[in-house]
């Protein structure tokens, strides 16, 4: 059984995580069970990763959560999100961004009208945990994300080819 990598920012301590987990927009509330393994086929990711992608499925998740889809590339792990948008979340990202960087986080942040991208590369002794390029777009209410968290920094994607994939997903939700 493959072991997927975790984010690094999971080994944080509980205010830092939770920091972190906002920067990621996971501060939304679900209302579209089933629909995030919609947002992108199978062929659009291998395409955008330059990998075959496997396993990609809905995760069982509680009620009022984000609807997850899950799969990977031999390099990565990519998570899918529909979600409810939380009206209180620009405020609680900005502060993400700056403890990540605290930490000694690199972080990149694009924005293009109502697409967000963000790089995140950990300091060294977090390196383990992986490397994350995340693109969002915001539509009617809801976020939609993509997030590819590579097992290194060589096996990044850049941020413009996750923004092509949320300006596809944008006409599906």
């Amino acid at each position: 059984m493959r072991v997927q990598p975790q984010p690094w920012w999971t080994s944080l301590r509980p205010a830092r995580l939770a920091a972190a987990a906002i920067l990621l927009g996971l501060a939304t509330r679900g209302n579209s069970q089933g629909k995030a393994c919609s947002l992108a086929t199978a062929d659009e990711l291998q395409a955008a990763l330059g990998a075959k992608v496997t396993g990609m499925k809905s995760q069982g998740v509680p009620a009022g959560a984000a609807d997850i889809c899950m799969g990977q590339t031999s390099t990565a792990s990519i998570m899918l999100r529909l979600a409810t948008r939380s009206g209180q979340a620009q405020g609680k990202e900005a502060a993400g961004i700056e403890a990540a960087k605290k930490m000694g986080a690199q972080v990149e942040v694009k924005t293009d009208g109502p697409i967000t991208c963000s790089q995140m590369i950990p300091p060294p002794n977090l390196a383990q945990y992986g490397f994350n390029t995340t693109c969002s777009v915001a539509k009617n209410g809801q976020v939609a994300a993509i997030e590819v968290t590579a097992k290194t920094q060589k096996d990044m994607i850049a941020i413009e080819t996750l923004h092509k994939l949320a300006q596809k997903m944008a006409a599906r939700f």
